[in-house]
């Protein structure tokens, strides 16, 4: 059961001014392709949202009414590659170079099961549109630009509002996911107030997220992450009960409000942007067990699960009061992209604590970062088989004197060169 379009529907409400990604030779030649037998072809979803916004455009959906049968048979015989990338439901995906079509045959749902949906294909735009999740995300666009928008979208993106086609209910129990995309959604294009009627449905089924597969509830928090003040849309799902459910380790808001802040305005320098897995660590209170746990609850690569512990658990922090000596050997132990990210969470907590900082501190903080640009790895000048050659024998001892050596070369600021070193373990060979 979908929601019932206003009559008059498939009428262009407006039209884009000239798209690159429309004109773009790839674009251009699927097109081509699915319109070669009169097909009419077009636009739909995001590409249509942000174009119209004039952000940048990252993924091109294309609805038609031909079966995806056709679609294939069009794609193939205009030498574009086509993969059935989900027949079932409609869905083939172009390839030409390095461009990606997702294209989808009109459908109405017949029966939902979760994620899941028994389906119909129809050649109703408007049916087509009713069983999408919001109305921002219902609008087609012809490849001429002409704007179709079936459940008033358009007033929607323009007055910042975040709403559900038809009964927001309805639209949650057909997917729960979209409980956590409409969070998502109103960080990066919703303004104050939230849907009310959007609201209560989360509310009402936030119990069923856990339901979820960890990879799903990952790919909406980072999304959610990459919004310019993630930490209002969190206060606000905490607000809502709905934080529990998803994410209830989260409590450091403040922490993340000013670490999205250094990173959107507070910094502009290579290297330093947006991060959505340094911004849930912001925003998590938790020690190394808890920081594995979310983790794993998220299903994070190991890669990224090393990362999250070694800045959610880290220990002690880096200190604005560190001298270039001491901020070079954090450098030698941890490396340039960790110390870059402690520093950013070091510097947004204490933002978060003291609000204005002291005079100086500023410049201290960036001093750091600077040095990380600046570093370059450096490694002992000596090794085993140099104490080996001194006489010492193969055995615990050579990893102590290497260790006792290490520390002497890191306290002289890692200057010392190769006779130096060597100099200095002779020195300890010969005390012992």
């Amino acid at each position: 059961m979908t929601d019932t379009p206003p009559a008059s529907t498939d009428q262009p409400v407006g039209q884009l001014p000239p798209q690159d990604w429309m004109e773009a030779d790839e674009t251009r030649a699927v097109i081509a392709a699915l319109t070669a037998d009169g097909a009419e072809v077009r636009f739909v979803g995001g590409c249509v949202r942000d174009a119209v916004l004039r952000r940048p455009i990252r993924d091109i959906d294309i609805a038609t009414h031909d079966p995806p049968e056709r679609v294939m048979t069009l794609l193939e015989r205009a030498g574009v590659k086509a993969i059935p990338t989900g027949m079932a439901h409609g869905t083939v995906t172009a390839v030409l170079g390095k461009a990606h079509f997702e294209i989808t045959t009109l459908r109405c749902d017949v029966e939902t099961f979760g994620r899941h949906a028994r389906v119909e294909f129809t050649n109703d735009w408007a049916a087509d549109a009713a069983r999408r999740d919001f109305t921002i995300n219902a609008m087609f666009c012809r490849p001429d630009g002409m704007i179709f928008d079936p459940f008033d979208g358009l007033a929607d993106l323009g007055a910042g509002r975040v709403r559900f086609v038809g009964d927001a209910m309805q639209r949650i129990e057909e997917d729960v996911l979209r409980l956590l995309r409409f969070f998502r959604f109103y960080a990066h294009y919703g303004h104050p107030p939230p849907d009310i009627a959007a609201l209560a449905a989360c509310r009402a089924q936030a119990h069923k997220v856990p339901t979820l597969s960890g990879e799903r509830v990952c790919g909406e928090i980072m999304k959610l992450m990459q919004a310019p003040d993630p930490a209002t849309v969190l206060l606000l799902m905490q607000s809502e009960r709905v934080l529990a459910h998803v994410l209830p380790e989260a409590r450091a808001f403040g922490r993340l409000r000013m670490l999205a802040f250094l990173e959107e305005r507070g910094i502009v320098r290579p290297g330093i942007a947006p991060d959505p897995l340094r911004r849930l660590a912001a925003v998590l209170e938790v020690d190394r067990d808890g920081a594995l746990a979310v983790a794993a609850r998220l299903k994070l690569s190991n890669l990224q699960t090393d990362r999250l512990v070694a800045m959610a658990a880290a220990g002690p922090m880096p200190d604005p009061t560190m001298d270039r000596p001491a901020v070079r050997r954090l450098l030698h132990r941890i490396g340039v992209e960790r110390l870059r990210d402690l520093v950013l969470l070091a510097w947004a907590e204490r933002k978060a604590v003291a609000g204005r900082t002291p005079p100086g501190e500023t410049d201290r903080w960036s001093a750091m970062l600077d040095l990380a640009d600046q570093w370059k790895p450096v490694s002992l000048p000596v090794h085993g088989q140099d104490l080996i050659q001194l006489g010492v024998p193969r055995g615990p001892d050579i990893g102590a004197y290497l260790a006792e050596l290490h520390r002497w070369w890191e306290e002289g600021d890692f200057r010392a060169d190769r006779e130096q070193a060597l100099e200095r373990l002779r020195a300890l060979v010969a005390r012992d």
